[in-house]
């Protein structure tokens, strides 16, 4: 796991507002405390509302949510396309451009910067990268307006392809980082998806009703337990 992956991977462990050892997180993703420490610094500096220090553990003290621009997740969705396009275009200065504005926009992240100093820029996933997942985005949207079941082969962080069958409940972006919510059905429990990830993406023929345990109010409750 590449260091931007480990740095999402933490903030998607220290959601539940718990207490977390660096001894804890160090063995969870396979790399040395020393490691940990370096990690949560930079967090911490980027502003991620998340506290705590070396010996006693770090939690996170605030949700990470959507960003306070007055836009739609599909109008989000459609500006950083075009930004991901432009930065790996031809034109030196145009990519340039394309680069900071990218930066300005990470700034304004989360909604609730409650502790968070000067707004969170954890803007370490390439552009390329994260624009990999672009093309699924229309079809996700559609199956949670719809509740369509979708068939989703993901790549898992242990670098193996799992084909999930889900039902979408949310898309949220992470600062160049798409995700989608879901129950899934193959593992019998809910999961955080990153779209980027997701190689291939089929509609199955069966809608989904709510049931209980298995919906977005669910999934947030689960998180605030």
């Amino acid at each position: 796991m590449n260091r931007s992956d480990r740095l999402y991977a933490l903030i998607q462990t220290l959601r539940d507002g718990r207490l977390h050892r660096a001894s804890e997180l160090a063995e969870a993703h396979g790399v040395s405390e020393r490691t940990i420490w370096r990690d949560m610094d930079t967090l911490m500096a980027s502003g991620v509302p998340v506290r705590g220090e070396r010996g006693l553990g770090y939690r996170m003290t605030a949700p990470v949510t959507l960003p306070p621009l007055n836009l739609s997740m599909t109008e989000l969705e459609a500006l950083h396309l075009g930004l991901a396009a432009v930065a790996h275009g031809g034109d030196a200065e145009l990519s340039a451009a394309a680069r900071g504005l990218s930066a300005r926009i990470d700034t304004l992240l989360p909604e609730d910067r409650t502790g968070a100093r000067g707004g969170w820029t954890f803007a370490v996933h390439p552009l390329a990268d994260a624009a990999a997942g672009f093309a699924h985005m229309p079809r996700i949207r559609a199956a949670i307006r719809s509740r369509q079941k979708l068939a989703a082969h993901h790549h898992e962080d242990d670098g193996s392809l799992l084909r999930r069958v889900i039902r979408p409940l949310q898309l949220d972006y992470w600062g160049r980082v798409w995700t989608v919510t879901c129950w899934c059905e193959t593992t019998a429990d809910f999961a955080t998806l990153r779209v980027d990830r997701i190689e291939k993406l089929e509609n199955l023929p069966a809608l989904f009703v709510e049931e209980q345990g298995k919906t977005l109010v669910d999934f947030k409750n689960a998180g605030a337990a």
